[in-house]
């Protein structure tokens, strides 16, 4: 990897009122480096992107971002009812962003990087589908293709596995990866649920009530960090290659807020 970073916060702090979200943030991410963001709801992941985004300014400390930025949304169970809208609309959305008022040689360069989106993420076959008729993983390829129109340096994942099945969210996932492998692009993943990306990972950011920790999921991931980030007792263990975290009695946050079960068995939790 490149020694520069394209997403660099140092000694950030991001306060909303008197809520301190997290506070002397260092974070360094490099070219094709892939970082989950995990933690429990309200902890600050898509804040974090938004802040990356420019839509959020810092409380205190810097933030650097050195490249184009790519941003991949959730699947929303509702999303499904635009009839009108086809995929290749929702594709071009991507470019017109940059747009401002563009010619005939303007909408041949923005139909080339829209086929060329497309084909990366092998949506072909249904691009000219309306959105409406299309699967929650149809229309999520689709969204990873519009991010993609830009040429990202860096994609900006919002938990875009949900509301997914697991076959769509490895469709997901391996799409993403193989656009890092290729192009070097830099991944920010926030996910409630870890285990879709873990063999993709290769650090991990965890927010938790305005505390953080940065390292390797082996660094991160386990009982010892844990607790000591939520306050109470949570136990980590692998299971069939999966991370399984069940968590304490605390007052503080759980990792079963919302839980997933593991082979219909209700005492086993996956990390959210």
């Amino acid at each position: 990897m490149s020694a520069r970073p394209v997403v660099s916060f140092s000694g950030a702090t991001l306060a909303i009122g008197d809520r301190v979200l997290w506070r002397d943030l260092d974070l360094d991410v490099r070219p094709g480096e892939f970082v989950a963001v995990l933690g429990p709801n309200g902890s600050g992941k898509t804040t974090l992107l938004r802040t990356i985004l420019g839509q959020l300014p810092l409380t205190g400390g810097s933030l650097q971002v050195d490249g184009r930025l790519g941003y991949v949304p959730q699947q929303h169970a509702g999303d499904s009812d635009a009839m009108a809208l086809r995929g290749r609309d929702l594709v071009g959305f991507g470019v017109d962003g940059t747009s401002w008022g563009i010619g005939l040689r303007g909408w041949r360069t923005r139909a080339a990087r829209v086929d060329d989106a497309v084909a990366q993420v092998g949506a072909q076959s249904f691009v000219d589908k309306p959105i409406g008729l299309l699967s929650g993983g149809e229309q999520q390829r689709l969204r990873v293709a519009q991010a993609l129109t830009n040429d990202p340096d860096v994609l900006l994942c919002d938990e875009p596995l949900s509301s997914l099945d697991l076959r769509n969210q490895r469709t997901v996932v391996d799409l993403l990866d193989a656009r890092r492998r290729a192009a070097g692009t830099a991944i920010l993943f926030v996910t409630h649920e870890i285990n879709p990306v873990l063999p993709f990972v290769d650090r991990v950011l965890y927010l938790v009530d305005g505390h953080f920790r940065v390292g390797t999921v082996d660094e991160v991931m386990n009982s010892a960090t844990l607790s000591e980030l939520y306050g109470s007792r949570i136990d980590v263990a692998e299971v069939g290659g999966r991370l399984v975290v069940i968590g304490g009695d605390g007052e503080h946050h759980n990792c079963q807020e919302h839980p997933y079960l593991v082979d219909g068995d209700p005492t086993q939790v996956i990390a959210r």
